[in-house]
């Protein structure tokens, strides 16, 4: 029996597990789909789906844990220890409504009609238990050509789910393949249909491409495809492929500092992109991690040449986050290699170190609070008590003053006693 070597080993001997109770009683049943691919690729496999001739209501009589996920598409999700397995009845569909889901699927009894369906070649193979591969499609030729192209009409595929269309260039991105010649005709012909895909949908699809190691060769595909243009709600700006080009030169685990820098390429301000990935489905914690660096450069770009840079830098950083100044420093390093305008270049070269010198960050780390304020000054609270602390906490931060209680309330007294 052969092994895999990619996959986790106890989600590959658990999944056999699976596998041999179908097999047992009497159903056929296949590792599918992109652990397949993956396994092949010699790339890291982080699920294992399955496909099997068993109906879906024989797939639950046989397991002890299942969910009926998308029970009425033939797909039971069996629970097996920690771990769990998509498994899914050999099926065909029928016509798609609004070119995203099946209105109807059928279930046949042929593993070949169920890979028919699939939407490109090397995701159209099946394993065995034995670790013989099922690939009457040709997939293993496309992964050794490096190439992506679609099971069958490319047409047809892309009709059926347009979303297709965005996956067929991320793969292309992420593998660093090509796309077949008719498929990418056919990605053209079709490309007006990805207005019936949920933004949700598509943009899930751009977080994996930006992930990748060389997102620049995805996007380059996408504006040539032109399908940010058409999407349901349309991404028309054009990047700087001066500055795109240094995009891969970012580490995929620093994803916040591509998107900056390909929202900047494209010349949208931290206003205009809050907005733009606000209608993508971004998440509010990641759109406002993007539009803070954003927000950071216009700053320092607007920063006043007669005051000192350090000072500014440091209400700067408790303004908009150590994280903020941080990762826009990084981003000045690739837009300054894209050939941008120019920033103050004393903040360019000590804003890490000033960052890292400073005493606190945040108004909370503050040895004194509004209270102490109010106690010293005998007076309403107000907008007032907030002006004081804030310009305690530029000191502090800044190493004016030392972060101690008894020295910052001697300050404090006179701070009052001159502003009475």
């Amino acid at each position: 029996m052969v092994s895999w070597k990619q996959a986790d080993k106890e989600m590959a001997r658990y999944g056999r597990e699976v596998l041999a109770k179908l097999l047992e009683h009497g159903h056929e049943a296949y590792w599918v789909g992109g652990c397949v691919r993956d396994e092949l690729m010699g790339r890291p496999v982080h699920d294992m789906d399955i496909t099997t001739s068993a109906r879906p209501e024989e797939v639950e009589s046989l397991f002890e844990k299942t969910v009926p996920t998308g029970i009425e598409h033939g797909t039971v999700t069996v629970l097996c220890h920690s771990y769990a397995y998509e498994v899914t009845t050999y099926r065909v569909e029928g016509a798609y409504e609004k070119h995203r889901r099946p209105l109807e699927v059928e279930f046949v009894s042929e593993l070949k009609e169920d890979l028919r369906r699939r939407d490109f070649t090397i995701n159209a193979m099946a394993r065995a238990i034995d670790g013989s591969i099922m690939d009457p499609y040709d997939g293993q030729k496309d992964l050794g050509k490096g190439l992506i192209r679609c099971v069958g009409d490319a047409r047809t595929r892309f009709q059926e789910d347009a979303l297709r269309m965005v996956r067929c260039i991320r793969f292309a991105s992420v593998f660093g393949f090509s796309i077949a010649y008719r498929t990418w005709r056919a990605l053209l012909a079709e490309r007006e249909s990805i207005r019936f895909v949920a933004m949700e949908r598509f943009r899930v699809e751009l977080e994996k491409l930006m992930e990748g190691n060389k997102p620049s060769r995805g996007l380059g595909l996408l504006y040539r495809s032109k399908l940010p243009a058409h999407a349901k709600v349309p991404f028309e700006y054009e990047p700087d492929r001066r500055m795109i080009a240094h995009i891969d030169d970012i580490p995929p685990s620093e994803a916040v500092i591509r998107w900056a820098l390909l929202l900047y390429a494209c010349g949208l301000n931290a206003e205009e992109s809050h907005d733009m990935l606000g209608n993508w489905t971004f998440p509010n914690r990641v759109r406002d991690q993007i539009t803070s660096i954003l927000d950071v450069g216009e700053a320092v770009a607007e920063m006043n040449a007669g005051m000192p840079y350090e000072q500014q830098w440091i209400k700067l950083v408790l303004r908009s986050g150590r994280d903020a100044a941080l990762n826009w420093l990084r981003l000045s390093e690739f837009l300054k290699n894209g050939g941008t305008e120019p920033y103050p270049s004393e903040v360019l070269e000590n804003g890490r170190a000033w960052t890292e010198e400073m005493e606190i960050y945040h108004l909370s780390e503050l040895a004194i609070a509004g209270k102490d304020v109010l106690e010293l000054s005998g007076r309403r609270g107000g907008p007032w008590v907030g002006g004081i602390l804030n310009e305690m906490l530029i000191k502090v931060a800044a190493r004016a003053l030392p972060n101690d209680k008894k020295v910052l309330i001697d300050e404090l007294k006179r701070v009052i006693s001159t502003n009475e």
